[in-house]
């Protein structure tokens, strides 16, 4: 990758630019708020998106990987290409805000940002169709399906960069707790691997006033939930990453009756293929010799969910470089450190070289919370920065 960073050309002019039309975006992003739509049920999000993008001036094709839209827009005869991805699904969470523009869709709210995701997406594209300046193809990708980690390995079996080549894929995400439309940039590993096992420890349910003549999988869960830091702390590099995670727990309903059985759900994270191996190894044996201890046997499903997001070190130094160019040094972050949640943007990154990087909502609730809620100030400056990024790219 052999391109120049030529410093912040038209800088105010884009920035003016977007910025007169903020109002409009703002209400785009909270018209998306109103109405969220689960994993591969966004019908309204991509015809609205599709809509828009078509009135812009894009080629448009929609229902790609399920409910995803690709936009292109290709100018003078340069060869670069570059994507640029923004995912639109929401989660299955009550929304607890009482924001004027609180999701009206019982259960289902935007509680990850996906809104302004979009929201900044359709305003960069908006710019680049009326004032961009460049040579070459953009292609634009509205990716469903990102919370349940499906969406993008669907768009790719649906020959996603095949039917729409590019040279570079590039996304981002908001981060609560990051100073406002401050940019962060990770080389390597930025988000982790997502595993799940759903385990069954088995035992032989009894009264609670005579322990002996049962076996007992409440203790045995227990012993087995402590041991299981031991999986960290002893078989991982001690300079590594890896997080294990119980976040379900159900056995029995009285206070004076052993159950038959506990059922445990847990979550597994890295940032390496051999650590998630290893977990992958040790987790299920830990749960059966934990329970044969106790006299109980464990059925174990281990799930494997997505990839590590793995940034590519050209790309990231690209990216970073367009923002240094055309930002306030204060707004682009010196460290900026990988994130253990995950994101199956890592899937593209499979595919083509590319970075995911982050932006900061400022302070805010956390993702995944019913009260969290995206910062429209971060609309401008972000959309600023696709325009720029792909302006460079594409110069």
């Amino acid at each position: 990758m052999n391109i120049h960073i030529d410093g912040a050309r038209h800088r105010d002019d884009a920035e003016r630019a977007i910025l007169a039309s903020i109002d409009e975006f703002v209400a785009i992003r909270r018209d998306l708020h109103q109405y969220p739509e689960l994993s591969f049920q966004e019908r309204r999000t991509s015809g609205l998106v599709a809509r828009y993008l078509v009135s812009y001036g894009y080629e448009v094709t929609e229902g790609v990987g399920g409910y995803g839209v690709v936009a292109t827009l290709r100018r003078g005869q340069g060869g670069n290409r570059i994507g640029i991805r923004a995912d639109i699904d929401a989660l299955p969470i009550e929304e607890a805000t009482n924001l004027d523009y609180s999701s009206r869709n019982p259960g289902v709210m935007h509680a990850c940002g996906h809104d302004g995701h979009t929201t900044i997406l359709l305003a960069a594209a908006r710019y680049l169709a009326e004032h961009g300046k460049f040579d070459g193809t953009l292609t634009l990708i509205f990716q469903p399906a990102e919370e349940v980690g499906a969406g993008a390995r669907k768009m790719i079996e649906d020959r996603l960069f095949e039917r729409f080549p590019v040279d570079a894929v590039f996304g981002l995400h908001n981060w609560p707790g990051v100073p406002l439309a401050q940019f962060g940039f990770v080389e390597g590993p930025a988000m982790a691997s997502v595993d799940q096992a759903l385990i069954r420890i088995i035992g032989r349910g009894g009264h609670g006033a005579a322990p002996h003549e049962a076996v007992d999988p409440v203790l045995a869960s227990a012993s087995f939930i402590t041991a299981l830091q031991s999986i960290v702390a002893r078989n991982v590099d001690p300079l590594a990453m890896a997080v294990l995670t119980v976040g379900s727990i159900h056995g029995g309903s009285a206070s004076n009756v052993i159950p038959e059985s506990v059922e445990l759900k847990l979550t597994a994270r890295a940032y390496s293929e051999a650590i998630r191996d290893k977990l992958e190894e040790r987790v299920p044996a830990l749960a059966r010799a934990q329970a044969e201890s106790f006299g109980a046997s464990a059925d174990v499903n281990y799930r494997r969910g997505f990839p590590a997001v793995i940034n590519h070190a050209a790309e990231t130094r690209f990216a970073r470089g367009v923002a240094e160019e055309n930002f306030p040094a204060e707004q682009v972050a010196r460290d900026f450190r990988p994130r253990t949640a995950s994101e199956d943007f890592a899937y593209m990154l499979q595919e083509r070289p590319g970075s995911y990087l982050f932006v900061g909502n400022g302070d805010s609730s956390a993702l995944h919370s019913p009260h969290y809620n995206f910062n429209d100030e971060i609309i401008a400056p972000a959309a600023r920065f696709w325009v720029r990024l792909a302006e460079t790219f594409l110069s």
